[in-house]
């Protein structure tokens, strides 16, 4: 089967978009290769398609290992895949012991070709070992610029690829990302232990899509008049959960189909609330970075910045959201000088506290986390990060940014959003059951937990998922009545101690200054874009990923510049 072939059989198409091909080939070369591929540029089908071919010529290499953050993305494509008659599994945080047991015995024994997984499941010896005795032909690594320290977006638990390759030594690594300057690039080759050199990119250049600056005292107003002169689906940036809530209500009130979106809701409301904007019901989605991200909506006619990214990396990665059916379409950045200039400036001192701060975090931490000098190794703590910062108190953003440099200084690792499942303890003991008219449901449920968790009379057990199905309205009946404690399941920060508590802590200039600098540096490159109007803003944004173009002749600055010559 060739890749061609491969591609009009399970996906529908007569030919690849541009760069794809020339990708597949590399990986079917079974060379290390990194792809660079704007938003929406089709990057999945880059490792489903030789994947594919190779399981056609070997049985023994029929799985893609596919690495991504992205929880959304693995159960979109999975279900796609799926749809298509391909057999694909996904393995998440919160998933039970059970499913993630029976997703990999399906790997090792059934006819799959891919499985899915995050990087912090790598940590796991025990999920590493397994992967050694499946028929893995090809690791994908998504979101490639994560594992880089000099990334807009490094994540630790990236580097645990290093060790996967290791037990996988003759399984080539097809890297993917979106963007990444040269000195990124650079680094992700090597932090994968690349054989050799081996980029393939294409173009950041978008013809359909129009950069703007638009200055403005009143960004409010001004969405809103964007929104009214731009028809069709809106995605709108803001940097804070309070902002996007009342931004939303405001455009609502002013007879707009709006909805809001952060990290901050529960899952269904995400789902939900994605759905309804996916399927056109809700025109306008006002949101934090933690949406997008492997949401594919090709006709999205306009992405509003209101507040200045912190990078030029993920402005382009959030603006390309727009227009990926190749129409027009428009990525306007609000800006406001003085006020933008000020936060960029305090974002700094958020973003990298002072060291004695750091210190005064951890210590506070274990101190509300009851953890003892000397302990807590490999235990995992829920975080209830409000709570931490009233009775410890600590500022709020400064103590988040303060946990993630201690997760990358690798004393903690902490998560925003963690799944934990739900949790019982049963109160009454058995033999005086029989006195509380229990309906026959009732009943069995109790009698199943009983003989299931040995401990569940003294303390919370966790309960897994296939135990205890669509059971949410029973625990809650038995709680109400006393019978049980009941958690359901849940999202929120936890902590996880990858070392005893120390007494002291030390943070390399590697970790802080050299960290600090290269944000400020970041930072100052996204205030200059947004400030200048002297060249076209897709040259700007081009050179910076180390690309040279004419300029586009569509910007507000190539715009301002016609008319200035015609009025000349």
């Amino acid at each position: 089967m060739s890749p061609l072939e491969a591609l009009h059989m399970y996906f529908g198409h007569d030919d690849f978009r541009p760069l794809q091909a020339e990708i597949i080939d590399s990986v079917l070369a079974h060379r290390d290769t990194l792809a660079l591929m704007p938003t929406g540029g089709g990057k999945s089908i880059c490792f489903q398609v030789p994947t594919l071919v190779m399981a056609n010529e070997n049985p023994d290499k029929r799985l893609c290992l596919v690495i991504t953050p992205l929880i959304a993305l693995m159960r979109d494509q999975v279900e796609n895949l799926r749809e298509r008659g391909i057999h694909a599994a996904a393995i998440y945080t919160g998933m039970s012991y059970d499913k993630q047991r029976v997703a990999l015995d399906n790997c090792l024994y059934g006819p799959y070709h891919f499985l899915y997984c995050s990087p912090e499941r790598l940590e796991s010896e025990e999920f590493r070992k397994r992967l050694a005795e499946l028929p893995i032909g090809l690791i994908a690594v998504d979101e490639a610029h994560c594992i880089s320290q000099w990334g807009y977006d490094f994540r630790p638990s990236y580097l645990n690829i290093a060790a996967v390759r290791k037990l996988l030594p003759d399984v080539p690594v097809l890297a993917l990302t979106a963007t990444a300057t040269p000195e990124t690039i650079d680094d992700i080759q090597d932090k994968l232990g690349f054989r050799e050199r081996n980029v393939l990119r294409k173009s950041f250049h978008r013809e359909n899509l129009m950069y703007i600056v638009r200055r403005t005292d009143n960004k409010a107003e001004q969405v809103a008049h964007i929104l009214s002169r731009v028809p069709g689906s809106a995605i709108v940036y803001v940097r804070n959960r309070k902002r996007a809530r009342e931004l939303a209500e405001w455009l609502a009130a002013k007879g707009e189909s709006v909805n809001f979106y952060h990290a901050g809701l529960t899952t269904q409301e995400r789902n939900e609330r994605q759905e309804a904007w996916k399927e056109g019901q809700t025109r306008v989605i006002v949101a934090t970075n933690a949406f997008g991200m492997g949401i594919d909506k090709p006709d999205v006619r306009v992405v509003i910045h209101v507040d200045v990214p912190n990078t030029l990396e993920s402005y382009y990665q959030e603006a390309g959201r727009a227009g990926r059916d190749g129409k027009t379409a428009y990525a306007v950045l609000l800006f406001n000088e003085q006020e933008d200039k000020a936060k960029a400036k305090k974002r700094v001192i958020d973003t990298y506290p002072p060291k004695e701060f750091l210190e005064q975090v951890y210590h506070k931490t274990m101190d509300f986390l009851q953890i003892g000098a000397g302990s807590g190794l490999g235990h995992r703590f829920a975080l209830h990060i409000d709570e931490l910062c009233h009775v410890m108190k600590l500022p709020v953003i400064q103590t988040y940014s303060a946990l993630h440099l201690l997760t990358q200084a690798g004393y903690i690792h902490f998560e925003e959003e963690y799944e934990t499942l739900p949790r019982i303890q049963i109160h009454v003991p058995r033999h005086e059951l029989g006195e509380y008219n229990l309906s026959r449901e009732q009943a069995e449920a109790l009698d199943f937990l009983m003989r299931t968790y040995s401990g569940i009379f003294t303390d919370l057990q966790y309960i897994r998922e296939a135990d205890q199905p669509d059971k949410h309205q029973l625990f809650v009946t038995l709680a109400q009545r006393g019978i049980i404690t009941y958690i359901p399941r849940s999202v929120g920060a936890s902590l996880v101690m990858t070392n005893e508590r120390e007494a002291e802590i030390y943070l390399s200039p590697a970790i802080f200054e050299d960290r600090q600098t290269r944000f400020v540096s970041k930072l100052n490159a996204m205030i200059e874009y947004a400030e200048q109007n002297q060249f076209c803003r897709e040259q700007v944004l081009l050179a910076y990923f180390g690309e040279t173009a004419a300029p586009c002749g569509h910007c507000d600055v190539c715009r301002d510049l016609a008319h200035r010559i015609i009025a000349e």
